[in-house]
């Protein structure tokens, strides 16, 4: 279950991620949900560096997240599933639930602790929408949230492979639900039965207060209709939806240097 080297684990992220990319792109060129507000150029240029520098920075400070923590905990019994004799099938499927469980608990307690919301709202500052604004998220929002994820693969001693796939279907999900992509009105209501669509997800990213602190989810919309955070749909239309957070426009929002001081400066209106 664990025989995972590292130029494999590389190989298998980059390749992935560059074909979902490709998928989505041409998707969101062929079938727009909404205009967009900016061009591509300077805002993939931010959003696609910052995801670099923060893998960078991911694998420097936190080598043994991820895969190696995997590792780690399997080699040494460490973790529930090793105190268990559970059919890999099944502990994989396991882990992938509680997982994203977690990842949505992260979520709502970086809305709900002032400190952490000036980190995740360097996410929620991109004025406009699509796949790219997956990949923008505060270098120390990251870290945090790879301990909080090591701590969990420890806990749970989950395998390497579980642990790729729960980290490769967050990657490719992340991109997907927030992207431009207009899926027909029946196909976002079949797929939302399951999992966040981009309808969904937007409504997260709304300057309404009221709907930004709903659909949380990042794989599996059951979260939210369980824990009472779904909201169907925007007062007004998903064309309509003002996106961002009061207080921040402009060139604040679109340039590395800027989101990497943001948490730093309080717009007028916050948490």
């Amino acid at each position: 279950m664990n025989a995972l080297s590292p130029d494999l684990e590389i190989w298998v992220r980059l390749g992935s991620f560059a074909l979902m990319f490709l998928i989505l792109a041409l998707a969101e060129v062929r079938w727009p949900r909404r205009q967009r507000n900016f061009s591509r150029r300077q805002r993939w240029a931010t959003n696609l560096g910052l995801s670099l520098a923060n893998s960078l920075i991911l694998r420097l400070l936190v080598p043994i997240a991820g895969v190696a923590g995997a590792v780690w905990a399997t080699g040494r019994d460490v973790g529930l599933f090793n105190l268990l004799t559970l059919p890999p099938w099944l502990e994989i499927a396991l882990f992938i639930l509680l997982f994203d469980l977690t990842i949505y608990g992260q979520h709502r307690l970086f809305h709900a602790i002032p400190l952490l919301w000036r980190l995740h709202r360097v996410h929620h500052t991109d004025e406009d929408y699509d796949l790219t604004t997956g990949n923008r998220f505060h270098p120390l929002s990251i870290l945090l949230s790879a301990l909080i994820k090591l701590a969990l693969i420890v806990t749970l001693g989950a395998s390497a492979v579980a642990v790729l796939l729960a980290e490769l279907i967050l990657n490719l999900m992340s991109m997907f639900n927030h992207s431009n992509l207009g899926l027909p009105r029946a196909v976002d209501q079949i797929l939302r039965a399951a999992i966040v669509t981009p309808d969904m997800h937007r409504i997260h990213h709304s300057r309404n207060h009221t709907e930004h602190d709903k659909n949380f989810g990042f794989n599996f919309s059951f979260w939210d209709r369980m824990l009472g955070t779904y909201l169907e749909a925007p007062e007004g239309s998903q064309e309509s939806l003002v996106l961002g957070v009061d207080g921040f426009t402009g060139k604040t929002t679109r340039a590395i240097s800027a989101l990497l001081k943001q948490p730093l400066h309080a717009p007028s209106i916050d948490k």
